[in-house]
């Protein structure tokens, strides 16, 4: 079974820059806010760039992230 990646750069750069994106902007969500449904600034850090690529931010934004 021989794998070429060029014939799946077309889908995974978009997915490579989505996933950029939402890391970069649940970080300056982060630290811009001081306050969390549960957890503090070091866990959801921690959640959110160490933890599962995409499934770290969107558990931060349903989990942590308090209603403005």
């Amino acid at each position: 079974m021989n794998i070429n990646i060029k014939e799946y750069l077309p889908l995974l750069i978009p997915l490579i820059i989505v996933q950029l994106l939402l890391l970069g902007y649940t970080i300056y969500h982060i630290l811009k806010h001081d306050n969390y449904k549960r957890g503090n600034r070091a866990l959801w850090l921690i959640v959110a760039i160490i933890g599962m690529e995409f499934i770290g931010p969107i558990i931060y934004f349903v989990f942590g992230k308090e209603d403005d």
